[in-house]
């Protein structure tokens, strides 16, 4: 009886280890990064990395932002439009905002996703598992 108790305790064991293991695949998150805003003749050119860390491919997927000058004050709302982003891949796209310098730009921040879609319909993964981040130190983007 001994025997069989060690047996059903180890087997209840692996398949809380099973569980927890398909639980974190799919908890993974919709990285995005500022990576770099560069001066392009009289405007601000960001370019972006998007990475899909999670368990649902995206047909679609956009975000709204705002654009905050050195004052706090909003300059501008956009939409960026990150496209088709499969499992595990990553997007670099840029963003041109004409009439506008890098310098003049203290923080960009997130309002939200705009398009969420995966073949199956919209999704939450957009809104709920996002991470963002900035490489460039003179921008804050949340």
């Amino acid at each position: 009886m001994f025997a069989s108790r060690r047996f059903l305790t180890a087997a209840i064991a692996a398949v809380q280890i099973s569980c927890a293991g398909m639980v974190l695949a799919q908890t993974g998150n919709i990285e995005l990064e500022l990576n770099t805003a560069n001066d392009e003749g009289q405007g601000c050119r960001l370019t972006y990395v998007a990475t899909n860390n999670t368990a649902v491919a995206l047909e679609k997927s956009s975000y709204e932002v705002a654009v905050y000058n050195t004052e706090g004050i909003v300059q501008r709302l956009l939409v960026l439009e990150f496209g088709w982003l499969p499992v595990g891949k990553t997007r670099v796209v840029q963003f041109d905002l004409p009439d506008q310098g890098c310098a003049t730009i203290s923080r960009i921040s997130v309002n939200g996703p705009v398009e969420c879609l995966s073949e199956a319909g919209p999704e939450n993964v957009c809104r709920d598992q996002q991470l963002l981040s900035s490489r460039v130190r003179t921008i804050q983007f949340n």
